[in-house]
């Protein structure tokens, strides 16, 4: 009985735990990188040990079984309009730690702007139209470390975050996570606390290209402004089994 409870709550911990927050931001860092986690739906915050713990739980770096190690992934939404790109290199340090650094971008380019589309005389000048980027990037830098204990590893990430819409906005944020991994035996404990401090986006609006037009069309200017995005505590658990 208490076998069968325990083995309840390990597949309960597999689902990230969200807070009640009233805005969602930084969304393009939660799709998941790598094809073995992806297709595990992200159950992966105790069992990651490679390149990509530095996304899952960077305590996981600890468990690569090379000195050094690199991963790349492109995947493309919404029939192809939107694209993801991830890279990471991971290092060993020594026998107990291991230093990374990921890099991921989401991103739809091409997108047309019509803002000059009619000059001051009224008339439609296609030649006036103009493309622009809307994309994100992530640079993640993680380490970490065996404190002696057998089994526990742990690690933690410094995020720098840089969002920007053409010309006509962009942000910068940062933020910390935390990740814990413990084995025993051929059981496998993990948690990742995500943006610990919460991480914090600086918003700037370039609105010299938009005054008239949004003026014309009843739309209020944006104001500069601060984006927040709430802690979160992913925990899991994983056997192993020998066939």
């Amino acid at each position: 009985m208490r076998l069968t409870i325990f083995i309840l709550l390990i597949f309960l911990f597999l689902n990230p735990i969200h807070g009640q927050v009233s805005k969602y931001s930084n969304e393009f860092l939660n799709i998941g990188v790598g094809a073995r986690a992806l297709g595990m739906a992200g159950s992966v915050i105790a069992s990651v040990d490679d390149v990509t713990s530095g996304y899952w739980n960077p305590a996981g770096l600890n468990e690569q079984d090379y000195t050094a190690q690199i991963g790349l992934m492109h995947s493309e939404y919404f029939a192809g309009i939107a694209k993801f790109d991830f890279g990471a290199y991971s290092m060993r340090l020594d026998e107990k730690s291991v230093a990374g650094v990921s890099f991921i971008r989401f991103g739809i380019d091409d997108i047309m702007n019509t803002l000059d589309l009619i000059d001051a005389d009224g008339n439609i000048r296609y030649d006036r139209i103009s493309k622009f980027s809307a994309a994100d990037y992530g640079f993640i830098f993680s380490y970490a470390r065996k404190p002696g204990i057998e089994g526990l590893s742990f690690g933690g990430n410094l995020k720098l975050i840089y969002r920007k819409t053409g010309d006509f906005a962009n942000a910068w944020g940062f933020g910390f996570d935390a990740g814990v991994k413990y084995n025993l035996r051929d059981w496998y404990f993990g948690a990742s606390a995500r943006d610990v401090t919460s991480t914090f986006n600086a918003w700037s609006f370039n609105t010299s290209e938009m005054s008239e037009v949004f003026a014309a069309t009843g739309n209020e200017l944006p104001d500069n402004s601060l984006e927040l995005t709430m802690p979160r505590l992913m925990l899991g658990g994983a056997r192993e089994i020998h066939m």
